[in-house]
């Protein structure tokens, strides 16, 4: 196991649980049946496994999601875990390579020779942690023996989650909209980041776990919500405000059972992303 990932990969999942994120988990409210200390147990126990030396990716992500059924009975990180078990595994594919490109260059080789057996292991674990709003697909559906790679499964898959749409299109979500937002703001500590980075993905496009669970008439509407929200703290100079729309946004989201958890999970990844990139293991406690 590499330490510094597996440190790397908790302190962003603090962070995040630590940031305000209108309707999804945060230290500042719980929602949807799950707590923060669901969250913290949740990334200490996957930790090890995304970070596991040498291990392919789809077997990063089946212990992952297997360590972390062992001690929360909910599915709290299959999106987290399907998004940074490559990441981790192009960190340390370039750190043993002199002169290693950045990144983000290092993921289409990853991307590439993902297997057969790596979807194997992935829709192993999708299955195990059953999603809400999972359903069923007309083709390479979970349930289904396994007969592609699973960028293969990703591609088909990308029109309806965004989290394939990142194998598919070398996570140009995660680069071009969260790391490009945490780069513009190099100052900041890592809930700061992970605050600015969910807005951003809350507001540019209709988040596909709400699309699953509500249908499109419902995901579209609260992005429009979530745009209408951004435009009104843009528009404030007082923080004690800005955080005060945020908080009722928050507050009616969770009141309809709505919760954009591809936002929170496309931020988590951003932020691993990031930090990867820079080495730094961010803010590690609360920030109220």
């Amino acid at each position: 196991m590499s330490a510094a990932t597996a440190e790397l990969f908790m302190a962003v999942c603090r962070a995040e649980v630590m940031a305000l994120k209108p309707g999804n988990v945060h230290v500042h409210a719980a929602g949807h049946g799950m707590t923060v200390e669901d969250f913290l147990l949740s990334a200490e126990a996957a930790a090890p496994e995304i970070a596991r030396t040498g291990a392919p990716v789809g077997e990063r992500i089946l212990r992952a999601v297997q360590a972390t059924r062992s001690v929360v009975g909910c599915n709290t990180n299959l999106g987290i875990l399907l998004l940074c078990a490559p990441l981790a595994r192009a960190a340390e594919m370039a750190a043993g390579v002199s002169g290693a490109r950045p990144l983000r260059d290092g993921l289409p080789i990853v991307l590439a020779t993902l297997t057969v057996e790596d979807a194997e292991a992935a829709f192993e674990a999708i299955r195990l942690a059953s999603p809400g709003g999972l359903g069923r697909a007309a083709e390479h559906d979970v349930a289904d023996p396994v007969s592609v790679d699973l960028r293969t499964a990703m591609v088909v898959a990308r029109s309806r989650d965004r989290i394939a749409a990142q194998y598919a299109d070398g996570f140009r979500d995660v680069f071009d909209i969260g790391v490009a937002r945490a780069r513009s703001m190099p100052d900041s500590d890592a809930v700061t980041l992970a605050e600015a980075i969910y807005l951003e993905f809350l507001t540019a496009f209709p988040d596909s776990h709400v699309l699953r669970k509500h249908g499109e008439d419902r995901a579209t509407a609260v992005l429009s919500e979530a745009r209408e929200v951004r435009r009104q703290v843009a528009a404030v100079s007082s923080a004690a405000i800005r955080r005060e729309h945020l908080f009722v946004f928050d507050a009616r989201l969770k009141w309809q059972g709505i919760n954009p958890g591809t936002s929170a999970d496309l931020t988590v990844a951003s932020l691993f992303a990031h930090r990867l990139e820079t080495g730094q293991a961010g803010h590690k406690g609360p920030q109220t």
